[in-house]
């Protein structure tokens, strides 16, 4: 397939993306219902040119056309074909083309799925949409164009960033930007209804299914790329603070608290102001992401782009949407009503204290990760904010949070009953002290606050478990009666218990791993033993290979437990050919729900070699547990009342049918 024709479908995305933005929106403007139904239209015809010029990339990739500049620089012949496939975003030009088609597809969606959303409100969507669409796709056009071509072709490419060829690739970016761009539709959301000055709880809830689809996808971003850090850079860890992981954080808090603002709004038909401002946050947020990544102001083992000349569009494309967002939000906030009253102890006030606290930890990641940087950028001094920092901070705001969640779906709407709920979760309490005296017991010796941390896991998964009870009314009515309660309980509420499960099953998680993992580095020969945990380890042998693009030496160790074995475990070294540069493949074994884990280092002047094991106890707890919150955000998204363009059906039909009662 020519690479121009992948060019030519930017340019003509571009152009369409241009009429989409103006034409929807000057038909609202002037009650012109010929040019808001346009809207749809145009969105459709933008998303199957940004994905036609997508598909032209993915082509040449596959084929290896060294006349493209992106494949020079980013692949090789010998790459296997999964990796080909996902290099074509594994580099900076190919994953704002991947931005921009994502984009391309929740416009459409919208276009599809809008069915029953106001004329006027559908049309300035889809305007706010495609403004965002000029914008990135001008940002490829003219700074970052993945068609540039090579005269005279190469016979070979570069191949790809080794630490990129894994099937992480594959997964990670997709999963993250369906989180990152997802929150661009309830930022349009935002702006639209700003534009139009009309905000209600109807609008809430249209909001809420595309808030709570990107962050479900954002949550599986982000587990996804930990778990890829932990095992590929070799460095034994899921959690570094880095810059690039703090920027796909901060729309994560922002995002959880538009969830359950929105759901006040809908209810109660209050917090307007503050639930139109979390949705322009949550998208500022991740275009501040976009910026950390692209812009050259930062070097991260995530960032693809150096060149400072891109950060500036970038940033103009930042003080754009997020300066004129928030200016339109400062003229008209004020003449927003802002609903419903309610009392401090109250569901409503459970989530405000939510919200107040999770905004807080997102002010708190954004000071860390951007006041380096300002401070460089205008003085010239270096400062590194750590891991201390952000512990301390971060978690002493979310420990609140992680208490209060039991509490929340107890408490009664306008004015709930504190002690009551307090009743209902004295078992829940009690468990988790027991599960903490247990931890302090089995793990004496280790940090004084990790018992407590196992025992607040607790207490939230069971909390769980009682709100589903409660609302099922078991232990109160028959068993039968109970099941069919529980039958009929909506989805939204079966899943907003799930997520907060999750949470609990991913605290016990860190607190384990953190607290209580063992590490042990020694330099040893083939026949050498030592131990890590409760465990022992004997480098059985040495195995030089040859992959499709690398050469490897890969350490062979057995595992033995009280004298037993107990398996093998396999890591190596990798070298690849094309950029001459080494990588560590970590070599993992699980047990139940933890995990032994070697990398091997350089070899030693002495002979041997350098290894580093770890044993971390209740580590896959983590990424369990972030997997347990996306489903409950699906199972919440597949409850018909929340899905755009899904009215409830009407009943006509089964009131027909039933019985008519004797005169």
């Amino acid at each position: 397939m020519n690479p121009e024709i992948g060019h030519y479908a930017l340019v003509l995305a571009l152009a369409v993306a241009i009429l989409q933005t103006v034409l929807p929106i000057w038909g609202a403007r002037t009650n012109d219902a010929a040019l808001m139904r346009v809207g749809p239209s145009l969105a459709l015809a933008f998303c199957g040119f940004v994905a036609l010029s997508f598909a032209v990339l993915v082509v040449a990739y596959v084929t290896s056309d060294f006349s493209v500049l992106n494949v020079v620089e980013n692949s090789h012949s010998l790459k296997p074909l999964l990796y080909r496939i996902t290099g074509t975003w594994g580099n900076h030009e190919g994953s704002m083309l991947l931005w921009a088609l994502v984009l391309a597809i929740f416009g459409a969606t919208v276009a599809l799925f809008g069915g029953n959303l106001p004329a006027r409100l559908k049309a300035n969507v889809l305007g706010v949409q495609g403004s965002i669409g000029v914008a990135f796709i001008a940002f490829l056009l003219l700074t970052s164009n993945p068609f540039t071509r090579v005269i005279p072709a190469p016979a070979e490419g570069n191949d790809l960033n080794p630490v990129l060829q894994d099937i992480g690739l594959a997964i990670h970016p997709p999963l993250l930007y369906l989180g990152y761009v997802g929150f661009s539709v309830t930022f349009a959301f935002a702006v639209a209804a700003l534009i139009d000055g009309r905000i209600d709880a109807a609008w809430a809830r249209w909001v809420r299914p595309w808030a709570l689809g990107a962050w479900a996808f954002l949550t599986l971003g982000i587990a996804m790329g930990s778990y890829w850090a932990y095992y590929e850079l070799g460095w034994g860890g899921w959690w570094f603070w880095d810059p690039v992981e703090n920027a796909s954080l901060m729309p994560w808090l922002a995002g959880t608290a538009l969830i359950h603002s929105a759901v006040v709004m809908e209810k109660r038909d209050a917090l307007k102001v503050w639930t139109v401002l979390l949705a322009i946050l949550a998208f500022s947020l991740s275009l501040l992401g976009t910026f950390l990544v692209r812009s050259g102001v930062l070097t991260s083992v995530h960032a693809f782009a150096t060149d400072p000349t891109r950060g500036v569009f970038i940033l103009g494309i930042l003080v754009f949407f997020i300066g004129g967002s928030l200016t339109l939000f400062a003229a008209r906030a004020g003449n927003l009503r802002q609903g419903g009253i309610f009392a401090p102890i109250s569901r409503e006030g459970a989530l405000v204290l939510n919200n107040l606290l999770l905004t807080a930890a997102a002010a708190a990641v954004f000071v860390g990760t951007l006041y380096p940087l300002a401070l460089e950028a205008t003085t010239g001094a270096k400062i590194t904010v750590g891991p201390p920092y952000f512990n301390l901070t971060v978690g002493a705001l979310m420990l609140p949070v992680v208490f209060a969640m039991p509490f929340g779906p107890l408490l009664a709407w306008k004015r709930g009953d504190l002690p009551g709920a307090a009743q209902r979760l004295m078992l829940a309490f009690l468990i988790g002290l027991a599960a903490a005296g247990a931890a302090a017991y089995a793990e004496s010796g280790g940090p004084a606050l990790a018992p407590i941390g196992i025992g607040l896991g607790a207490f939230v998964i069971l909390g769980a478990i009682i709100d589903i009870a409660e609302r099922s009314g078991l232990g109160r009515v028959p068993a039968a009666t109970a099941f069919a309660r529980f039958r009929g309980l909506p989805r939204a509420a079966l899943g907003a218990a799930l997520a907060h499960a999750g949470i609990g099953i991913c605290l016990l998680g860190i607190v384990a791993e953190t607290s209580w993992n063992s590490e042990t580095i020694v330099g040893a020969k083939v026949g050498d033993s030592f131990a890590v945990g409760r465990y022992e380890l004997t480098l059985a042998r040495l195995e030089p290979r040859t992959g499709p693009n690398y050469r490897e030496l890969a350490g062979v160790f057995d595992i033995r437990r009280g004298g037993a074995s107990v398996g093998t475990i396999e890591s190596s070294k990798r070298l690849f050919t094309a950029r001459n540069m080494p990588t560590t493949e970590a070599g993992i074994r699980t047990f139940g729900l933890s995990q032994l884990y070697v990398s091997l280092g350089d070899e030693l002047p002495g002979g041997g070699l350098a290894i580093r094991a770890y044993w971390k106890p209740l580590v896959t707890l983590i990424w369990i547990g972030a997997v347990i919150m996306a489903l409950g955000g699906a199972l919440s998204l597949s409850d018909r009342r929340l899905r755009v363009g899904a009215p409830k059906p009407a009943r006509k039909a089964v009131a027909a049918a039933r019985p008519v009662a004797a005169e």
